[in-house]
């Protein structure tokens, strides 16, 4: 594969035109986009792949949220549950539209291009893949991964989610998602209930990152004891953020040393 990634970043931003820049969620997930590209890019050099290898990384992360632009046009929200599946979405814009076309002339890694499209958000990636698509799809999942908990600290999660700020700091944490947390293990769609589980779920994520690069990405930035410093009235949610950060210190300082 031969990848201008100046004509993918021309064909990104011609796409993202058609939306609102001005809108706040359409220009999250723009800025998205080229962190979660830079992400799979430094993820795919700690791993020694090819100067092609790492441009397919690379163009994983450019590709992977496309969808997101059409999921809100339509209804309004981020939120899957509540409006499509973005990564179906995704997948739908480049493959069946076609418009993988503008940003890649040659079709030869659609297929792994789809794959690691379609599956980046999934709660757990499909049996059966090779190891090569295995890898790409790993490494979009957790750049993407990384990128959210920056996501959900920059940007206020009454926008992300749609809910008030009196819902918000009065939220209880779920049972069920405490467990998943103490578990060590991405939290389910279903077992979310309260406002707060979602910050649960999203600090979640970085237990099953799948690289040392990662990792190190998310001890570097910070985002994650941000997340976790989360601003509530409810005394038992304080304590039950109290509690999992400090099992978030541990499991991460163990996983580096």
């Amino acid at each position: 594969m031969v990848l201008d990634r100046s004509r993918a970043l021309q064909a990104f931003a011609d796409y993202a035109a058609h939306y609102n820049a001005a809108d706040p969620k359409i220009k999250l997930k723009i800025d998205h986009t080229y962190r979660v590209a830079a992400l799979c890019d430094r993820i795919a050099v700690s791993l020694g792949l090819s100067a092609s290898e790492v441009d397919l990384a690379w163009l994983c992360g450019i590709l992977h949220d496309v969808g997101r632009f059409e999921q809100l046009r339509q209804y309004g929200t981020f939120n899957d549950a509540q409006s499509i599946d973005h990564a179906a979405m995704s997948a739908k814009v480049l493959f069946e539209e076609g418009r993988i076309r503008d940003y890649l002339a040659d079709g030869g890694e659609d297929d792994l291009l789809r794959t690691a499209v379609t599956w980046h958000s999934a709660y757990r990636l499909p049996e059966g893949l090779d190891d090569r698509t295995l890898q790409f799809c790993q490494i979009l999942r957790d750049a993407d991964k990384v990128d959210i908990l920056r996501v959900n600290v920059e940007v206020t999660m009454e926008e992300i989610y749609n809910v008030s700020t009196e819902a918000l700091r009065q939220s209880p944490v779920s049972p069920a998602v405490l467990q998943a947390f103490y578990e060590h293990h991405c939290v389910l769609r279903a077992l979310k209930q309260y406002p707060a589980d979602n910050a649960v779920g999203h600090a979640s994520l970085v237990f099953e990152l799948c690289y040392p690069e990662s990792l190190r990405a998310v001890a570097q930035q910070g985002w994650l004891w941000k997340l976790l410093n989360f601003p509530t009235d409810n005394p038992d949610t304080a304590a039950a953020f109290a509690a999992m950060r400090r099992e978030m210190e541990h499991w991460l300082q163990q996983k580096l040393a």
